[in-house]
Order: C-alpha cells, then sequence, then structure tokens
C-alpha cells in the first residue's frame, strides 16, 4: 500500500527539479492542511486520501505550473469532499487559489434531475472557469489523469462511465490543448478498461516482439545520428513505438491485425534551430526513400494548440516505413505539455499571448444561448474534429473544423462579417456559401449592408460552434417576435404528437411549476429560445411530458370521482362499452382485428394509439413511436384511432429488449439465467459481435404489462457488462 510519507517525499524532489526557486514552506503549510482536512478519508484501496492530492499536485509541478496552482492541487478536493468554504480557503491562501481550488471543483452540492445533467453542468462550469484562468482546466486533467492511474480500485460500472468521459471529453481537450504525453496516456489507460481484450492482446505483442523492435530502432536511429554528426548538427534522436490506442485506432479504420500494420515506430529528430531543422529534413528524405503526401510542415503552420514540427514517413531498408518528427527543444517542450509550457505566471497574472489561446477564449462566448448538454456535445464535436486551415485574401491564416464552409469562415473573422455576408469566393471563383472547404483554400467573404443577416438555415450548415452561437444570438436579439410565433408552432405540434394537451400548461396551478422546469420565466421566453435554435422543441416537451401525463390523470380521476351516479339505457351502455380484442379497446368501432406494432411492441401501460390498416384491422402503437409521429398529416388523420388497453385483461403481450455490451464469456448464458430466475418466458435469444469489442443482445420474451418490463430491464441491467437496456423491435 502506498504511504502519505513517500508520495510527500516524491513531491519535494519533484519540485527542487522542476521548481527549485518556489516557496517549499507555502507548499508544506498546504500540505498539512489538506492532510489535516482528510485525515478520516480512505482511498478506494485503502491508503490515506491525501495521497492523492499530493500525486495531483507532482503532476502540476511537472507540468510547469506555478506555485499557486500547485497549492491548488493540494487543496482541490477540500470544498468538494470536506467542511471547508471557499472563504476559509481564500482567507489561509489566498483569492487567486481559492478561485481555482473553486473552479476544479464540482457542483455536489447542486439539485438536478440526472446524473447526466449534472455531468454536463460540471464540465461547463470547468469549462467556463477555463475560459477565465487556463490553470483550472490543467489541474482537472491532472486529477483526472491519477484517478485514471489508480482505476483498478473502482467497480467495473464506474470504470466503463469514467473511461468514456475520458476519451469523450479529456483525451480530445488534451489533445486540443497541445498535450500530448498526457493525451496519450489517458487513452491507454481508458482503453485498458474499455476494450482489455483488444488491449492485452496488442500489449502481448508488442512484449513478445520487443528485441525485434528495439533492434530495428537502433539501426535506424544509428543511420541518423551518424548522419547528422558527420554534417555538424548537433541533435538528440530516438525512436519509439507509437502508443497502445494509437495502434488500436488503426487497425479498426484499416481492418486490419496487428501483425498487417507496419508503421508501427516514430522517430524524433530535436536539434537547436529551425533552419536546423529544414536541413534535418534533407537528410532524411536522402537516406530514407519517402512515402508520397505523407509530409507536413507544422512549423510554418502551427496546429491551433501551438504544435510545432515537420513530419514526415519514409521506408528504410528494411521495406518498414516509419514517420520521422524533426523539432527545435522549444517545439519539443510545447509538443509534450502544450499550453501548459507558454503559460507563465509571475504573482497569480498571466503572461501568455492572447493569440495561443484564442480556442480558449472563444469558451466564454460559446456557452451563451445553450443548454448545458447541448454546449457540452457541441464542444465535445468541436475537440475531435481535425482542422482545416484556410487563409484570408490578405495571407492570415484561419483554423476551423474539418468539414466548415465559408459561413463558419466569416464568423471567425467577426460576427459583424458573418451577419452581412450575402456570398463568398473560394479561390478567386464564386462559390456557394456550403462548400466545404479544404486545407489551402483562400476564402472572400462577400458581404452587404442592406443583409437582412443570417438564415435559420445556416444552423444546419455551419460545423463550429462558434458560427452555430454567433447565428442563435442574432436571431435571439432581432426576431424574437418571429422567433415566439415560429417556437410557438414547434411547441405546440411537437405536443400534439406526444399526445399530450396544450391546455395542460395554461392550468394556473402547474403553469409555474412547468416554467420553473424549463427554468424560463414566460411561454413567450421559452418560445423565443425555441424558435432561435438555442432549445429544442422536442427537448422542451420532453422536459415536462411526465408533468403534464400526471396532471391530466389526477384530473380525470377527479373528473371521475365527482360524477353523479346514473343509470345508462341499455343502447347507449353498448355503444360506450366496447369488446376488446387482444386486450384492446378501439374507441367509436364495436369489433375489429387488432394486431400489435412489431416497429414498438406495446404493453399495458404504455400510451397507444391505434392505426387502421388496408386488409389487417388496426395496427396499436406507443403513442411515442416514430411511425406514429404523421398521425397529425391531414391525408392520414383519419386513420388514426383511439383505443385503450382493457383494465379487466390479464394475459402476455410480446415484447423485446436490446442489451448493448462490453462483450465477455458467460454473458449470454447470465442473460439466459436472469429471465429464468424472474420466471419469463423467452420466446427468442440473440446475439451479435459489434466493433470494438462490444456486442448486442436480442430478447424477446412475454410480459403482462409495462411495470413488469421495468423490473425485468433493471434486472438485465445488473449483469455485468451490461451497459444499455432499451425498448427493441418485436
Amino acid at each position: 500500500m502506498e504511504t502519505f510519507e513517500e508520495h510527500y517525499a516524491a513531491l519535494k524532489d519533484t519540485v527542487t527539479k522542476h521548481m527549485p526557486a518556489a516557496d517549499m514552506d507555502l507548499i508544506d503549510k498546504a500540505v498539512a492542511y489538506a492532510n489535516e482536512k482528510h485525515q478520516y478519508q480512505k482511498r478506494k484501496d485503502g491508503s490515506p486520501y491525501i495521497i492523492h492530492p499530493l500525486a495531483v499536485a507532482e503532476i502540476v509541478v511537472e507540468m510547469g505550473l506555478d506555485v499557486d496552482a500547485v497549492l491548488a492541487a493540494l487543496l482541490h478536493d477540500c470544498i468538494e469532499d470536506t467542511d471547508t468554504s471557499h472563504e476559509e480557503i481564500e482567507k489561509v491562501f489566498g483569492a487567486t487559489v481559492a478561485e481555482l481550488v473553486e473552479g476544479v471543483t464540482k457542483l455536489t452540492r447542486a439539485n438536478f434531475s440526472s446524473t447526466e445533467q449534472a455531468q454536463m453542468e460540471n464540465l461547463r462550469k470547468m469549462f467556463m472557469a477555463m475560459s477565465k484562468d487556463i490553470r483550472v482546466v490543467l489541474i482537472k486533467i491532472a486529477d483526472r489523469l491519477h484517478n485514471m492511474r489508480t482505476m483498478q480500485y473502482q467497480s467495473p460500472a464506474k470504470q466503463i462511465i469514467k473511461c468514456r468521459e475520458t476519451m469523450d471529453i479529456y483525451a480530445p481537450l488534451a489533445h486540443r490543448l497541445g498535450m500530448q504525453k498526457i493525451k496519450w496516456e489517458l487513452e491507454d489507460l481508458s482503453l485498458r478498461y474499455l476494450c482489455p481484450a483488444e488491449y492485452n492482446g496488442i500489449l502481448n505483442y508488442l512484449d513478445s516482439n520487443k528485441d525485434e523492435a528495439n533492434a530495428f530502432m537502433q539501426t535506424i536511429q544509428d543511420t541518423i545520428t551518424d548522419r547528422l554528426t558527420r554534417m555538424g548538427i548537433p541533435n538528440t534522436t530516438y525512436g519509439r513505438i507509437k502508443h497502445i490506442f494509437s495502434i488500436y485506432r488503426k487497425m479498426v479504420s484499416q481492418g486490419k491485425t496487428i501483425d498487417e500494420l507496419y508503421d508501427l515506430y516514430a522517430f524524433r529528430v530535436i536539434v537547436d534551430t529551425i533552419p536546423d531543422c529544414y536541413n534535418v529534413l534533407g537528410h532524411i528524405h536522402d537516406l530514407f526513400n519517402l512515402v508520397p503526401g505523407r509530409f507536413k510542415d507544422y512549423i510554418s503552420t502551427p496546429k491551433p494548440n501551438m504544435y510545432q514540427s515537420l513530419h514526415t514517413t519514409v521506408i528504410g531498408s528494411q521495406g518498414i516505413p516509419f514517420e520521422v518528427q524533426i523539432r527545435t527543444w522549444k517545439m519539443h517542450e510545447t509538443a509534450e505539455y502544450g499550453i501548459a509550457a507558454h503559460w507563465k505566471y509571475k504573482q497569480g497574472t498571466g503572461d501568455g499571448s492572447e493569440k495561443d489561446f484564442e480556442w480558449v477564449r472563444r469558451l466564454l462566448e460559446s456557452q451563451q444561448d445553450s443548454d448545458a448538454e447541448e454546449y457540452v456535445q457541441s464542444l465535445k464535436i468541436d475537440m475531435f474534429d481535425d482542422e482545416v486551415f484556410v487563409f484570408t485574401p490578405k495571407g492570415r491564416i484561419v483554423s476551423l473544423p474539418n468539414g466548415s464552409t465559408p459561413i463558419d469562415f466569416a464568423y471567425a473573422i467577426h460576427s459583424g462579417v458573418g451577419n452581412a455576408m450575402i456570398g463568398a469566393k473560394i479561390n478567386n471563383r464564386i462559390a456557394n456559401i456550403d462548400t466545404p472547404l479544404t486545407n489551402g483554400d483562400i476564402v472572400e467573404v462577400l458581404t452587404s449592408k442592406a443583409a437582412k443577416g443570417p438564415s435559420r438555415d445556416w444552423l444546419s450548415i455551419c460545423k463550429s460552434n462558434q458560427a452555430r452561437t454567433k447565428i442563435k444570438q442574432w436571431f435571439k436579439k432581432e426576431k424574437r417576435e418571429e422567433n415566439i410565433v415560429h417556437g410557438k408552432s414547434s411547441f405546440e405540434a411537437e405536443m400534439r404528437r406526444c399526445g399530450l394537451s396544450l391546455t395542460a400548461i395554461t392550468d394556473p396551478d402547474l403553469e409555474p411549476h412547468l416554467l420553473k422546469k424549463l427554468s424560463f420565466d414566460n411561454w413567450d421566453d421559452m418560445y423565443a429560445a425555441i424558435g432561435y435554435g438555442g432549445l429544442t422543441a422536442a427537448k422542451a416537451v420532453g422536459r415536462i411530458r411526465d408533468d403534464v401525463n400526471k396532471a391530466a390523470k389526477t384530473q380525470a380521476t377527479e373528473k371521475t370521482t365527482q360524477m353523479p351516479l346514473r343509470i345508462t339505457p341499455e343502447a347507449e351502455t353498448g355503444k360506450q362499452n366496447r369488446h376488446a380484442v387482444n386486450g384492446v379497446i378501439v374507441e367509436d368501432i364495436d369489433s375489429c382485428m387488432i394486431k400489435f406494432a412489431r416497429c414498438c411492441t406495446p404493453v399495458p401501460g404504455d400510451p397507444i394509439v391505434g392505426f387502421i390498416t388496408k386488409g389487417f384491422g388496426v395496427s396499436i402503437h406507443r403513442a411515442d413511436c416514430p411511425n406514429a409521429r404523421n398521425r397529425e398529416d391531414p391525408q392520414q388523420a383519419a386513420r388514426w384511432v383511439r383505443v385503450r388497453w382493457d383494465m379487466q385483461e390479464d394475459q402476455p403481450f410480446d415484447t423485446t429488449l436490446e442489451l448493448d455490451c462490453i462483450t465477455r464469456d458467460g454473458l449470454l448464458l447470465d442473460v439466459a439465467q436472469t429471465m429464468t430466475a424472474a420466471h419469463i418466458r423467452v420466446k427468442e435469444l440473440a446475439g451479435r459481435d459489434l466493433p470494438g469489442g462490444r456486442s448486442m443482445f436480442t430478447v424477446r420474451f412475454e410480459v403482462k404489462n409495462v411495470q413488469e418490463l421495468e423490473v425485468i430491464r433493471k434486472k438485465l441491467l445488473n449483469i455485468k457488462y451490461v451497459t444499455s437496456a432499451r425498448r427493441g423491435q418485436n
């Protein structure tokens, strides 16, 4: 078991190596403070909790950050996990450290409707703090890195959740910030738990071929070093095998086994000056055969994350291709630690170039007019996408997400340019505004003072989160009345599609609750948000659907209870009480054939609608079935009829669940045993393998109602490595 003394000594050694001028007394004070606050807490492995802050602080020191960042790393869990307040930290360690700790702290004390919403809000908070002080996200990445290094102590379910979040958010973020070394480690650690079989397979292959690989890399290294030394070029040259996730991704994308991959090796040549970089490139191409189309110059055109290097792929005498990266020592430092290598602090004030952090600064404006989920999802897209580099007519380089259009380019220049755009030229030729841009394009935006502003269609054309946000801002400001009309129409259509009463939202008792749940002061504000694209009608209705349904059922019960008892004539009774067929009563039709739609497999308890088919009576669909969305179509409206379940019936109904799983031995048997133990009649059980170490199982079985179905669904989700269970096709 790891000890406090070991980690404390390691931190001191790291500080001495990387920060010799640091105030060690202040760091010791923070260690003692954090140790006292966490004294009764333990890690999952039983070790003292203080080991985690010490490890995070050590990673922060290795990044090259300042003392304030180290102090914040030591204290980063105090507000979240102890009774420590922001004010207390500020009093003891200063306002800067307190703000950094607050930025890293999760929103655990807020109330959210779901785990997903809490996660999205936490991430949004982190990004917003990041846009004000980049050290916040660097500490957070260090925190996540140490948690990933100790992931073996978490439950399998927690491992999957945390690793997916790491791959979705933290690894791409590290990449965007230029922190390649940390990005690679996060990806490899995530793959270890998400796809253990593939991870171990690659690891075993590399271990078994280690001697052969080392011999090859030594030969290439000696060849390059010998040539450059004879030419009088000081250099440090070394080779490495590409990291495991990179190999795995290439295997999946190319559909090959690891034996069929050849470009597993990469070499770095580090020199003193930029002219030396280009000189070395000439020697590399003289020593080895160039692979056409694989040369990239990131020195003259750096990546947005400040990465600079020359990349070329060549083939050695053994016929094995390998990549060579050529850079200066300064470039190498940036490639290893990215933005952390450029962000220097003196007495808590930033010394970084605004140009270097343009992407970070855009985070502030991009969060406006979007909810947390939409914001984080758009960030994920921006971070994952490769860049495309284009030029203004004056030669300025503009970096955009891959697939961007002239619309994205215009808003990257300025929101005023985008709002006034009427057309564009690409390479001096008129082009459509939805034309995808490619590397090296020279783009000119055509504007007019008489332009009426952006079109709503642009929201579906543009690719960058920046452009989408600025378009929404324009509609929010300039077209409120139009937005209200447009949004109200979309909202009411969605309500009707879901079978919800429009009168319910005007109920004086219910209305304040619904507006609070939607986070709006009045309905016009919500309609306007839908109108300018800040909120979708489907999402708005989804948030209030359960409340509206519950209120409608309550009103119906009260109405029935209050109705006076009366004797109904026999003829009238016969008209109202229809005969049930297969457990379903069709309103206004006394007797007809019934079939249950295979697309949604409704069971008692599901809201249902009926569709008169040609030649086979009435087809019963769940009200939320995609195939039932067209019931508002005037041409189809007459064929949709009201139906309801016969509460007197007690018969089994076919339904289907689709299980998304991580592949493992014995999983099919566990599913079968779970169904047997629940005394459920299974009609069909089938499975198939999916890419990436995943499987899909389809289970068709009988249940009496939706409540029983939900019980079965939860039992299946408790099976190890079953990650989701959703209604499927019968």
